[in-house]
């Protein structure tokens, strides 16, 4: 870790071939991310991918060791693009990676519908409640709650994005799979691969990668679950290797 000034420092991603600029008073990349970027099938070398609620840029730093294809990452938050932005620059990524600094509800003008080969998103996990979504840190609130966009909104959107059987790839809790499941074929998006992350093997599952196609047909695959943590509270060996594979 390499410190910057006073709120930014500049960490490892894992498998330390990329750095990513981060902020203390802000959300990490966490390890929801970096699943994501691994479970996700990216296209070949000419292929597109856009990457929703971007953060700052873990996805697609992560996705850009394993393809050359162009990104577009969307992410609303000033700070977060800004961030983003500086650690694509520093891993000499300009070429390849593109921060939209918008709402995803608001991309008319910044990309070409019905393109991508691919939609990465690692969305905020809750719906905004009257009790819940309301922090005092605004920052905290649009990284954890529906705020700027609804599940629904990026389920369609995706739709919209990717070209026809073209892939959305998500990460999220699996108390709402069903929910999931039924808005995205609503947007013709066909669940297509699913796997579930435990934090221990005698937990519950706290997420869940899901794939789906669009204009795919039906059937499911369920791929085998990953375990964080084993005895000791230390990684299990199958997550360390899948985790710091990069």
């Amino acid at each position: 870790m390499k410190q910057t000034n006073s709120e930014e420092r500049l960490d490892y991603l894992p498998g330390k071939k990329r750095y990513i600029f981060q902020r203390r008073d802000i959300f990490s990349f966490s390890i929801d991310a970096v699943l994501l970027a691994g479970f996700a099938k990216v296209p070949g070398d000419k292929g597109k991918i856009i990457d929703l609620c971007a953060g700052n840029g873990a996805i697609p730093l992560q996705m850009s060791l394993r393809t050359k294809a162009k990104i577009d990452a969307v992410e609303i938050q000033e700070v977060l693009a800004g961030l983003a932005s500086k650690s694509i620059n520093h891993n000499g990524l300009d070429d390849q990676i593109n921060i939209i600094n918008k709402n995803l509800l608001d991309l008319e003008n910044e990309v070409s519908w019905d393109s991508y080969d691919l939609v990465t998103c690692n969305p905020p996990y809750f719906k905004v409640t009257s009790e819940k979504g309301k922090n005092d840190n605004k920052m905290v609130s649009y990284a954890r709650h529906e705020v700027a966009a609804t599940l629904e909104d990026i389920i369609n959107i995706s739709s919209r994005l990717v070209k026809q059987t073209g892939r959305l790839a998500m990460v999220h809790r699996p108390e709402r799979m069903a929910e999931i499941f039924s808005v995205m074929q609503k947007y013709s998006l066909e669940p297509k691969r699913v796997q579930f992350v435990y934090p221990k093997s005698d937990r519950e599952a706290n997420m869940v990668l899901v794939e789906a196609v669009r204009g795919g047909k039906s059937g499911l695959r369920t791929l085998p679950p990953i375990i964080v943590y084993g005895a000791g509270n230390t990684y299990t060996k199958e997550f360390k290797e899948l985790y710091e594979k990069w």
